[in-house]
């Protein structure tokens, strides 16, 4: 009982309210419209969705705000504890009495607190979640749980980003025959390797036993050892937690395999200071970047993210700042902060935002409200790390750079 007590106290000493002050017009004497922000602000990830919705909050505010009403923002910090983020959602709902919840990283917590969101009838747009479940949570419990949306792409649509983007730049633009599939032992990727599994090889990519890594490991040399007897051209990654930790050491034992894939922490351009510059070659798929015009959107919000935070935006970055201004619609086209409304809006949304066309996909999909993937909605890109800098290698339609080796990584086995 004493520990609920602290943790509680914990958590209400946590929660920090951030106003996303600017010098704004005067408001109406309406109280403000407050949303969680919920994530662990100490990882990448966790900055980045709070970097994106408090620069979302920030110019909403500058602009007069939603019908004259200010965005208030207010942070949880969920510690990456499922039961810290149970707590911290009761009490942002029942103490703090916010309209919405956005936010979560870790696919465990979403998944967690779908049932939450449902019992406690409180819009909740996860913005950096991918597993698959959550998806499938919301079809299986529908309508109870149709108040939970994600703004972030599914963990079986960035699989197919990632197939495509290896077929034309690994296999078609370099010529490699064969890969491995390494990534980490997380909710979020039961359906990402199930996917990879069928698709690469179809791609033309002939696939090694793959190599499921636990996500606190911290020596790869032996794993590496495993995947260079092999002999194959290419790791395919899906990390998300250990995100820097193979790329360091990739780079310092200079594996001979182009390392690409999905690396939730590659994103931000801070993971070229965290990892001492040995991102150089890395290939990973992502929401957008800095360079890449999907949307007229994405190369302002990525301008103004930078200006302001010093840092590029992650995935989790456009998820949340686009999660934000959803809201904003749904409240001005329901002309409601009531949950409902919200909800009812927010499902029939078709909003251009910084990562693409957002629709969500209705209750006869497997995956109820996820975002449309593909042609002319979500789809995302492929960046690589050259000098320093996140330049788009793929698709081709954006892209500024041609994918370029790492001096230890030959042309083609």
């Amino acid at each position: 009982m004493l520990d609920h007590v602290r943790r509680l106290a914990w958590l209400s000493l946590s929660a920090l309210t951030l106003a996303a002050a600017v010098t704004a017009p005067a408001f109406a004497d309406e109280p403000p419209i407050r949303i969680g922000v919920m994530a662990k602000f100490a990882q990448i990830n966790g900055a980045a969705i709070l970097n994106g919705a408090t620069l979302a909050a920030e110019e909403i505010n500058a602009a007069g705000g939603v019908k004259g009403r200010r965005i208030e923002l207010i942070q949880y910090d969920d510690q990456g504890s499922a039961s810290d983020a149970t707590l911290a959602f009761q009490r942002a709902v029942r103490q703090d009495h916010v309209q919405a919840v956005v936010g979560t990283f870790l696919s465990e917590i979403a998944i967690t607190l779908a049932p939450w969101a449902a019992r406690l009838k409180v819009p909740y747009i996860v913005t950096g979640a991918g597993a698959d479940q959550l998806g499938k949570l919301v079809h299986d419990n529908w309508p109870a749980y149709r108040y939970v949306f994600r703004t972030i792409l599914p963990a079986s649509s960035t699989a197919q980003g990632v197939c495509d983007s290896v077929r034309d730049l690994a296999v078609g633009q370099m010529g490699y025959k064969s890969g491995v599939l390494m990534t980490e032992d997380a909710a979020w990727t039961r359906s990402y390797d199930e996917f990879l599994a069928s698709c690469l090889p179809a791609a033309g990519l002939k696939l090694a036993a793959p190599v499921k890594v636990a996500t606190d490991t911290t020596d790869f040399t032996p794993i590496f050892q495993k995947i260079e007897a092999t002999k194959a051209d290419v790791i395919v990654t899906g990390v998300g937690i250990i995100g820097n930790k193979p790329v360091v050491q990739w780079a310092n034992q200079q594996v001979p395999m182009l390392l690409m894939g999905y690396n939730a922490q590659a994103g931000a351009s801070a993971f070229w200071k965290e990892t001492s510059g040995a991102t150089q070659g890395l290939v990973t798929f992502t929401a957008a970047s800095e360079d890449s015009a999907l949307t007229p959107k994405t190369v302002p919000f990525a301008q103004a993210y930078l200006k302001r935070f010093g840092t590029t935006p992650a995935a989790h970055s456009f998820a949340t700042y686009d999660a934000i201004y959803l809201l904003k619609n749904a409240v001005e086209r329901g002309d409601s902060v009531e949950a409902d409304a919200i909800v009812s809006a927010l499902e029939k949304a078709d909003y251009v935002g910084a990562s693409g066309r957002i629709v969500f996909q209705g209750p006869q999909d497997p995956l109820t409200h996820d975002m449309r993937f593909g042609e002319g909605y979500v789809t995302g890109v492929a960046i690589q790390w050259q000098n320093g800098k996140q330049v788009t290698v793929w698709p081709p339609a954006v892209a500024t750079s041609k994918l370029v080796l790492p001096p230890f990584v030959p042309q083609r086995r």
